[in-house]
């Protein structure tokens, strides 16, 4: 649902911007200070407010009804509205709900007095539904909704019994197109070097969580913003040396200053034989080239304080801090070992600006000197999408190639040939 609501459009109506009052700061230790004397005070003022709170749902305007055929009444919120409505249109009663927490009573009971039969359509976990049931209501949910997936207008109506649209289908059979690391990104080169090495990489959230995909396969585990480094402690710790010459945890630079630093304070205290690999590549790449605290520039893009890495790991109790070109392949295969053999925490930072960004220069883009090219695929490895196979022959396709130059190196042939003058 979050998904399809981020890539979504939609007419909207604009409106004048209304900012209130700023509300005075009154100091108040009994309200403010949660020690247990003063937290079981506030609990029964908590409860009032939420009960408050369901008074206001009951005729609040974000939720609405909008009858339509009474022998089917639909309750649903958010994307799910969208669906039933292109399927049902008029043909049902809708109580659309804006404000699900809390959930109305008196609106869904007397919502649910005018309709003959009373479906719950929400994706997915049955939180109206279950409320519904509740208030002693007989309902359609989770009993012929499904609890996985995504839902669709035409899951909806062939789940609902209405006959979907008939519909084109392409007889061809289109070849997949899974999301990859941009041509020139510098996450490539490490990943294939921890590829190449069998490490188990502990990855964590951004675009190099695409390193877990063909043909890398270089990551094993993603859980949420910060894991990776507190994952490798705990890895290690309960694998020792079985996994400390072997496991690495790889965490971007943004993510890093976000919930990253705990983690490795935790590795530097309680002292685990882990490598972590920051990946700084001087931006929020993932959600949009947005600046962090390692850039040197706020949100705004107006100069603020930067935070040093290197510095900040040194300080944390890392003795051992190395850095990295992620272009250089030798130089990555070395280091990774290094660290990977030392009897002590480390991390090594990968650093080199992300390829979209618009002050990084490139290089001119790289051809195939096919006279020298054996197809023996080497550089297809990199799964770099400027890269493909025709005629048994590597082709560059030089509208996306940036001149890395990291398949080069992979090269045994010298087919690969720059582009430079």
């Amino acid at each position: 649902m979050c998904t399809r609501v981020a890539h979504s459009q939609s007419i909207v109506e604009e409106g004048e911007r209304i900012v209130p009052a700023p509300v005075p700061y009154e100091k108040n230790i009994a309200k403010y200070v949660m020690m247990p004397g003063n937290a079981i005070r506030r609990h029964p003022i908590v409860e009032e407010r939420t009960r408050k709170l369901i008074r206001f749902a009951e005729d609040c305007e974000f939720n609405r009804v909008e009858m339509g055929d009474i022998r089917l009444g639909i309750i649903t919120s958010s994307t799910s509205y969208q669906y039933v409505k292109e399927v049902f249109g008029g043909q049902a009663s809708i109580l659309k709900l804006g404000l699900i927490n809390p959930l109305p009573e008196k609106r869904i009971l007397d919502f649910a007095a005018k309709v003959d039969k009373l479906v719950i359509v929400e994706e997915l976990d049955p939180i109206i539904e279950n409320h519904c049931k509740q208030l002693g209501l007989t309902v359609t949910g989770k009993d012929v909704l499904p609890m996985e997936g995504e839902y669709s207008q035409n899951l909806i109506a062939e789940k609902l019994g209405v006959k979907t649209p008939s519909y084109h289908k392409l007889e061809e059979t289109m070849p997949n197109r899974p999301p990859v690391m941009c041509a020139g990104c510098p996450h490539r080169g490490l990943f294939y070097i921890l590829s190449k090495n069998k490490c188990t990489v502990l990855g964590d959230i951004g675009c190099y969580t695409l390193g877990a995909v063909a043909p890398l396969n270089a990551m094993e585990m993603t859980l949420c913003m910060g894991a990776s480094v507190s994952a490798i402690h705990g890895f290690n710790k309960a694998l020792g040396a079985e996994g400390e010459g072997r496991t690495v945890a790889v965490i971007g630079d943004s993510t890093f200053m976000h919930s990253g630093m705990t983690g490795l304070a935790n590795i530097a205290y309680n002292q685990s034989n882990s490598t972590v690999i920051i990946l700084d590549n001087s931006i929020t790449g993932m959600t949009g080239h947005q600046q962090n605290p390692t850039t040197g520039y706020n949100i705004k893009g107006d100069p603020a304080g930067k935070i040093d890495l290197e510095s900040l790991c040194r300080s944390m109790g890392f003795s051992r801090v190395a850095v990295v070109d992620p272009y250089n392949l030798d130089e990555c295969d070395s280091v990774i070992k290094e660290e990977l053999a030392a009897k002590e925490p480390s991390v090594i930072i990968s650093r080199r600006p992300c390829a979209l960004l618009k002050y990084v220069k490139h290089n001119p883009p790289l051809f195939v000197k096919e006279e020298n090219c054996v197809g023996c695929k080497s550089c297809m490895r990199l799964g770099c999408p400027a890269i493909s196979m025709k005629d048994k022959k590597a082709v560059i396709d030089s509208t996306q190639c940036v001149g890395c130059k990291v398949c080069q190196q992979l090269c045994k042939f010298d087919a690969l040939q720059s582009g430079e003058v």
